[in-house]
């Protein structure tokens, strides 16, 4: 073993390696190891035994930070989260991992904070590498950390668990990363849709939602609200499962092309991703209905069977996500149909806009697709005769709830309109097939010749029944004519 006076000499730069050194054990003060750090791997040497080296790939780790413990040693930290299995989980999933090592460099009396100041740099050393490995795939930008983020939960979502979710999990995440928070719990409906609407952002990196995906819905739509909508659209949404059903925290974690998660694992991807502050483009959808009001959604539109279920599960709350299981399987025993009428864009249409493009007094986002609901649809659209449907469903990111993957070929900014319906004289036995192969994504490998799939910019649904739901991102919306038109990359979302 080195004498503890070459420890210096050894804190340096090795061939290949941006830098390499050694520390002792944090806890036992004994053991001695060698840190070598590359572009994608820390490297940690146990050099007191044979025992071969151990590779800590940076993709993993959230954070490296510098401080000095209470025997005032200097001390690196750092926080990773590597895919592991644990028992009776289906899949691997991110686990907490943190290392702590000691600095014991031989130091000048006169210069105690010498060890501080490596500590320090091995730190920041650690971070950067850890960025670069972030350089690809939809990274558009990093969100900045010195203001840091408004987290907003909703202590009744889900089964009443967003509180101690957050307490157990993401402040920790959040101090662990060095990302200043601050704390906002809703107390009402469309409470956090006032927030946003007059909130200074420029207080805040991003808006972070710890709830189900309709306080996020809330957030978007404050957002589109204000008069600086514009600029105000641009600030980085986060999202943290707390929900029952946690469509789009699914989705992002699905976009990362990991096996699936669920409960607290997903909570832990989406944190992860979070801390790591990767920027992407956010599809909006504007949605017109009837009475002129304008919606921006992010995630869905549904109608008929999916609509039922959502909104008629709200009785079993109690029960958390088992409830749209049970109400699944009520809606199936008295399956309905709509009639109604249904036309679209389809995706291949390069038509940026129509003669009579919907612009008028509202500036946001203009609907150049689109025409006066009074107007017959343009000639370039495809339309659906008129007929009895069990189910129309236009999604816009990959899942339907945490268990559901809808459309399982869609990302976040594809600026498309993954549509779906279901026509009437489809059995019950063959719906819940549908429904269970949608767990894995595979609805469309079963040859339903009752499901139907199109891709699609812009669409109109007209229901001719005079009872029904209609849900927009899982809230329940007027029901009665609609329109949409999908916005590419209108927003931005701390993603994959």
């Amino acid at each position: 073993m080195d004498e503890p006076g070459a420890l210096h000499q050894r804190n340096g730069t090795a061939a290949g390696a941006r830098m390499h050194g050694q520390f002792t054990d944090a806890d036992t003060g004994r053991l001695t190891h060698a840190l070598t750090l590359s572009d994608s791997c820390l490297t940690v040497q146990n050099i007191s035994s044979s025992s071969p080296p151990e590779h800590l790939d940076l993709r993993d780790c959230l954070w490296s930070r510098a401080h000095r413990g209470e025997d005032q040693d200097a001390y690196l930290c750092v926080y990773l989260y590597p895919y592991r299995r644990r028992w009776m989980a289906w899949g691997p999933g991110r686990q907490r991992d943190e290392r702590r090592f000691r600095l014991a460099l031989r130091t000048d009396d006169n210069d105690e904070d010498a060890n501080l100041r490596e500590a320090e740099r091995w730190a920041r050393a650690i971070n950067s590498a850890q960025r670069a490995e972030h350089a690809h795939g939809v990274l558009l930008s990093e969100v900045r950390r010195p203001r840091g983020m408004m987290v907003l939960v909703n202590p009744q979502s889900g089964q009443g668990q967003a509180m101690a979710l957050y307490n157990r999990h993401i402040q920790r995440m959040l101090t662990e990363a060095d990302i200043p928070h601050t704390l906002f719990i809703t107390e009402r409906q469309n409470h956090a849709r006032d927030l946003v609407r007059s909130a200074d952002l420029t207080e805040w990196d991003a808006l972070v939602v710890l709830s189900g995906d309709g306080l996020l819905f809330e957030v978007v739509n404050g957002l589109m609200d204000r008069p600086d909508w514009e600029k105000a659209i641009q600030t980085p949404l986060g999202i943290l499962p707390g929900g029952s059903g946690n469509a789009l925290a699914a989705s992002v974690h699905h976009y990362t092309r990991a096996s699936p998660v669920w409960g607290e694992d997903l909570l832990t991807s989406c944190g992860f991703l979070l801390c790591k502050g990767l920027v992407s483009k956010l599809d909006l959808v504007s949605i017109r209905l009837a009475s002129g009001a304008r919606l921006f959604s992010f995630l869905s539109l549904a109608w008929g069977f999916v609509a039922d279920v959502d909104i008629e599960s709200e009785r079993f709350r109690p029960i958390g996500a088992l409830r749209f299981l049970l109400s699944t399987l009520l809606s199936l025993a008295s399956l309905r149909v709509y009639q109604g009428k249904l036309a679209f864009l389809p995706a291949e249409s390069e038509r940026e806009s129509s003669s009579a493009g919907l612009c008028g007094a509202d500036s946001r986002l203009p609907d150049r697709l689109l025409v006066p609901l009074e107007q017959p649809v343009p000639q370039d659209w495809t339309q659906v005769e008129e007929q009895e449907f069990v189910l129309v469903l236009a999604m816009f990111q990959a899942h339907l709830d945490e268990d559901l993957r809808a459309a399982p070929d869609a990302r976040v900014d594809d600026g498309l309109i993954h549509l779906f319906y279901v026509t009437g004289g489809v059995s019950r036995l063959m719906m819940l097939r549908l429904f269970r192969a949608m767990q894995s994504g595979k609805h469309l490998d079963l040859g339903c010749a009752h499901l139907v799939y199109r891709r699609a910019r812009a669409l109109r649904l007209e229901p001719l029944s005079t009872a029904g739901v209609m849900t927009v991102d899982g809230e329940r919306v007027e029901y009665g004519p609609l329109q949409a038109q999908v916005h590419r990359g209108a927003a931005r979302l701390i993603s994959a």
